[in-house]
């Protein structure tokens, strides 16, 4: 056979699926769903379904000893996929409950191919298959075994060019020993977490035969139109880089830009770090404000509350305007990839070039605790990913004025940004003046100075820098020699 053999691949309808399958699901593949009670299986199937069957692609649904059709069919059709004009014009239910529970495969076997044979359906679902071999339990050395059954199965099936899905319960510990993960083309694995008031979903693509798929284990939710998977994003290499002499952005506030060296440049990621109240959602509010100025609009993940009203009028003003999106973080379950599929569809949408995560500290309470532990390794391969798209990102970080040490991030992230802007509380005179200073910006000359500024009703005003006294940065300042003896 010297011919190459072209797989067609079928768009499966499920948001992410596709991505994670290399493209899609191979045309008469044998494919098994599989995963732990209510992670989402029989859900997955009949998205699958509804998507794929056509008058020209018909489906046939099989139902074991799970749910009957009618019972099922009551709860998926409260899902935007679901379609009752497909039910039994391109969509038939069989119940093989009576065959399963006499635990005679010939039967069971018997059933699927009377009915293949007569519809000549596209797509067959076995739903739940597990319940074929927990039926059969009682009646060993009576019935050919469940290898022989699912090698036949997959063979009749191939044959008569179905694509097929099985759907069952298993356990990660029977993938070694049970036939039908050996036989199957294609594995779809479906988990669940649950901690406290937090529930995970999970989807790993374990196997499909041709396909390259994306490894690693992908959030999805199940909302009102179905499941919507977020594939896990692979980073190459080497991260894209910022290219030299990239065009400065200016960040809306008079004397910052000097500050920088001229404005932070393109591509940019910058990390502005400072305790509560110090400034730091005004100074963004500011850099999006700059940017729908000058015409470039701008995303937000706003995960702290907006201190001042002058603010939520202006991010609400940008918003109407169609210069700005704010991504909704109300849900207490989120992963960072959830997240960053949702700041790129907003910054596709819009065109954004900057792009604010206000804050660190307020982003990682909204994960589900699960997404905790790696909260470092994830936002890193975010911000890779954000500012690979070309955006300029600027990210808040919250820290306790300990006033012993210099910190900017609790989870480490500074080094993974390109210039740092540090805000800090001192007293003077007894009173608590605020002090800022540019700390890095890579590649690139940058004040080094100690600027005082106050926060007015017209946003951020930087001062002058503090001459006569030193010491700024341990919070109580003293008043250096020279000013002393003059």
């Amino acid at each position: 056979m010297n011919e190459k053999v072209t797989i067609h691949l079928l768009k499966t309808g499920v948001p992410g699926l596709d991505e994670l399958l290399g493209g899609g699901i191979p045309e008469f593949s044998f494919n098994l769903i599989a995963g732990s009670p209510g992670s989402g299986k029989t859900t997955l199937a009949h998205q699958l379904m509804f998507s794929l069957a056509s008058p020209d692609r018909r489906a046939v649904y099989f139902t074991v000893l799970g749910e009957p059709p009618l019972k099922m069919l009551r709860y998926q059709q409260q899902f935007g996929f679901f379609d009752l004009e497909h039910v039994d014009a391109s969509i038939r239910f069989v119940n093989l409950a009576d065959e399963a529970m006499r635990g005679d495969f010939d039967d069971v076997l018997a059933r699927i191919v009377a009915e293949v044979e007569a519809t000549s359906p596209g797509l067959v679902f076995v739903d739940s298959f597990r319940s074929v071999d927990e039926a059969q339990a009682g009646q060993r050395g009576k019935t050919p075994s469940l290898q022989q059954l699912v090698q036949k199965l997959a063979m009749l099936l191939t044959s008569w060019q179905a694509t097929t899905f099985l759907v069952g319960e298993y356990s990660l510990a029977e993938t070694d020993s049970n036939p039908v993960f050996t036989v199957a083309d294609g594995l779809l694995w479906l988990t669940q977490s649950v901690h406290r008031n937090s529930m995970v979903r999970k989807i790993q693509i374990m196997k499909m035969r041709g396909q390259a798929q994306i490894p690693g284990l992908h959030t999805f939710r199940i909302g009102a139109e179905g499941i919507r998977i977020f594939p896990r994003v692979i980073l190459g290499d080497e991260p894209t880089a910022t290219p030299a002499g990239a065009p400065r952005l200016g960040m809306g506030i008079p004397g910052l830009d000097e500050m920088l060296g001229g404005g932070l440049p393109s591509g940019y990621s910058l990390l502005v770090a400072g305790p509560a109240g110090s400034g730091k959602t005004i100074l963004a509010t500011a850099f999006l404000a700059e940017g729908a100025r000058v015409g470039e609009p701008g995303v937000i993940a706003a995960f702290e509350k907006r201190p001042r009203r002058s603010d939520s009028r202006i991010l609400d003003d940008l918003v109407g305007a169609g210069q700005l999106a704010i991504i909704d973080t109300r849900a207490l379950d989120l992963s960072i990839d959830e997240t960053l599929h949702e700041l790129s569809v907003q910054i596709e949408r819009l065109g954004a070039k900057r792009v604010v995560i206000d804050s660190l500290s307020g982003f990682e309470l909204a994960l589900a605790p699960t997404f905790r532990e790696e909260f470092r390794e994830s936002l890193y391969r975010m911000v890779a990913v954000l500012t690979g798209m070309g955006v300029t990102v600027l990210m808040t970080s919250e820290l306790e004025d300990r006033y012993t040490d210099l910190r900017f991030s609790p989870y480490g992230a500074a080094f993974l940004t390109d210039a740092i802007i540090v805000l800090r509380y001192i007293e003077v005179a007894s009173r608590l003046d605020r002090v800022m200073a540019v700390v890095k910006v890579r590649g690139s000359a940058h004040s080094d100075e100690l600027r005082r500024f106050d926060i007015t009703d017209e946003g951020v005003v930087i001062g002058a820098v503090m001459p006569q006294f030193e010491g700024l940065l341990s919070g109580q300042p003293r008043r250096s020699a020279s000013d002393a003896c003059s």
